[in-house]
């Protein structure tokens, strides 16, 4: 994508009030769950293999838009200024799934599906909101498109590996040949499907439609995709969560408790480093945010839309919009006291 077309990301009605959609369509969930406990039970039994129809659909419209942004030519600008880009890839598959899981085992304990759902959050790099945290923050977007194709990249061979390995350190049964399927279904299959049509739109339309037309067209109805699932979760879910409400207070904790420790080491590590504010903020952005889709399509398929692990996920989005936000304003005031060097 060429630099142009970065700067004309920006924040529609949806992605705005995200935030405020997330919380209408927990609580429309609960209310249906009350309401009408048939239709719950109704879209759980449209299933194949355990996997539910509905979902499936709603997870693969909400990751395909996010892998249009894949750029496989810039990952050759690397060896540019590949100082940023370095730090990052350590946050997002060394300390940041490393804090949360010691945090889950320490605050979980006992919970194994929540474990699960932290440390499924904790491993997946976001590859899709934090171009629109970069632009708000104005990071350098080249960066961010290269930091958001290489992640795109890495987590196809590192995500499945990752969560196996943490899950393994307490002995927690996951199902690991799912797992595997749960990657290649949705990143796999979208990254292909993106990728293709992503060159056919490009070359009988042109760049422009394609940036200007096609991609927020889809980007809406991955968000209306998410919240449609947000929906049908908190809908079979409801009566659970209003008897146990102090599960999702209980998985918030971890959460909240091992972002502020993977931003305060980000910022640590970008300041000694000696990057810029255009490099750091996006090292930072990208190193602490995770990939809510994946860590909630992998919860689905592994434990069901039932469980606690798929709603441990759902507590990764409902956090992650206004802490980026608030890491995008704290960014820029470091920034003006000169905590890192000046562009």
């Amino acid at each position: 994508m060429t630099m142009v077309a970065t700067k004309e990301v920006k924040l529609g009605a949806f992605e705005k009030y995200l935030a405020a959609w997330v919380v209408v369509c927990m609580a429309i969930g609960l209310l249906l769950s009350q309401a009408f406990p048939a239709l719950s039970i109704a879209i759980n039994n449209l299933q194949i293999s355990g996997i539910s129809i509905p979902i499936g659909i709603c997870l693969f419209l909400m990751m395909y838009p996010a892998l249009l942004n894949v750029q496989l030519s810039e990952l050759k600008k690397l060896l540019q200024n590949p100082r940023p880009i370095l730090l990052t890839i350590l946050s997002n598959w060394i300390w940041a799934p490393l804090v949360t899981t010691l945090l889950a085992y320490l605050f979980l304990a006992g919970q194994d599906q929540l474990i699960v759902s932290l440390i499924l959050l904790g491993s997946s790099p976001c590859t899709a909101m934090v171009l629109v945290w970069g632009t708000l923050a104005e990071g350098n977007q080249e960066q961010n498109f290269i930091n958001t194709s290489l992640n795109t990249v890495t987590i196809m061979f590192l995500y499945a590996p990752m969560v196996s390995l943490l899950t393994g350190i307490q002995n927690i049964q996951i199902d690991r040949m799912m797992l595997l399927i749960s990657v290649f279904v949705f990143i796999g299959i979208p990254l292909v499907l993106g990728y293709v049509s992503k060159k056919y739109i490009i070359r009988s339309r042109g760049e422009a439609w394609f940036h200007n037309v096609y991609r927020p067209k889809v980007g809406k109805i991955a968000i209306l995709a998410l919240l449609t699932t947000l929906i049908v979760l908190f809908s079979l879910n409801g009566t659970v969560l209003i008897q146990h409400p102090g599960e999702m207070v209980l998985v918030s904790i971890p959460l909240l408790l091992g972002f502020i420790i993977v931003v305060g080491i980000n910022l640590i590590i970008t300041k000694l480093a000696g990057l810029r504010y255009r490099e750091a903020i996006i090292s930072v952005i990208i190193g602490s945010s995770s990939h809510f889709e994946i860590a909630m399509a992998t919860a689905i398929s592994l434990f069901g839309l039932g469980s606690q692990a798929a709603l441990g996920t759902t507590m990764g989005l409902f956090w992650e919009v206004p802490i980026m936000l608030s890491l995008v304003y704290l960014g820029k005031k470091l920034n003006h006291r000169g905590f890192w060097k000046k562009d």
